[in-house]
């Protein structure tokens, strides 16, 4: 098999990552994808940085091992904590990370604040504090970490009463601020977009970074000359570190999500 025909890897937290998988299926329908979800180990929103580059490094690897032409980092987290060690560490493939669409936020935010939704760790880190003071006012933005949305989640719980309650109380305090735009910067949040939207005003957008981070995969697939040139079907392959039948149907369900 020449490398243009080998998968490409996608790793996340736990199932939060299908959303970025989601749209590099229909961006590049020809290829073949590997997703990692490390659901035994999730969240990673809430550890610390040894523990996260640990864990993200231990997923790399066993996408290595599959092999794969390049790599996803389809959790925000594990970009923001571990991004920059594993360029250093395999300057042999492309790595893409995700960080919160920050930039196209402004763009349409028409200088009204933005509501950024992430993980604790996400919102602690330099990375995510140098790219608000690159594109925005520090006044225009609003953190809001969201602890146990992730773990709602990853039970598959994606919408109905528990949701709309857990979202209800987390945004209550902000529902005053005359938000223009929503980024979700945790790769778990774009699943629960719809109940978000049932509490939000209608002209609040709602955005995430999954699609630029694509856009990156195939420019970069592109310059390396490792792109699939086949017409076939791609496939994707669906792995879990925690061996449980549930996380893989519930990933083959939300890949499905329109």
């Amino acid at each position: 098999m020449n490398i243009q025909q080998l998968p490409i890897g996608f790793m996340d937290s736990g199932v939060g990552g299908i959303s970025v998988l989601r749209e590099a299926v229909k961006l590049l329908p020809n290829e073949k994808f590997i997703y990692y979800g490390d659901s035994q180990n999730a969240p990673y929103g809430i550890k610390t940085d040894v523990q996260i580059r640990k864990l993200t490094f231990n997923a790399v690897e066993v996408l290595r091992q599959k092999p794969v032409k390049a790599i996803v980092i389809a959790c925000n987290t594990a970009t923001s904590v571990a991004i920059n060690d594993l360029r250093i560490r395999y300057q042999d493939m492309p790595i893409i990370g995700i960080e919160p669409a920050v930039k196209p936020a402004i763009k349409i935010s028409h200088n009204q604040k933005i509501l950024i939704m992430a993980t604790p760790m996400t919102l602690k880190r330099e990375k995510f504090f140098n790219l608000v003071e690159r594109y925005a006012d520090a006044d225009q933005v609003l953190p809001l970490a969201c602890p146990g949305l992730v773990e709602l989640i990853e039970q598959g719980q994606i919408n109905g009463a528990k949701v709309q309650k857990f979202l209800n109380d987390l945004l209550k305090p902000y529902l005053q601020e005359k938000i223009s735009v929503v980024v979700l910067g945790c790769t778990h949040y774009p699943f629960i977009k719809k109940a978000l939207q049932e509490i939000l005003p209608q002209t609040t957008a709602v955005i995430d970074g999954s699609l630029g981070t694509v856009n990156q995969l195939r420019n970069q697939l592109q310059e390396k000359n490792l792109l699939n040139n086949s017409e076939s079907q791609g496939t994707v392959e669906i792995i879990n570190s925690k061996a449980d039948e549930r996380l893989i149907m519930l990933s083959k369900k939300l890949l499905a999500m329109q």
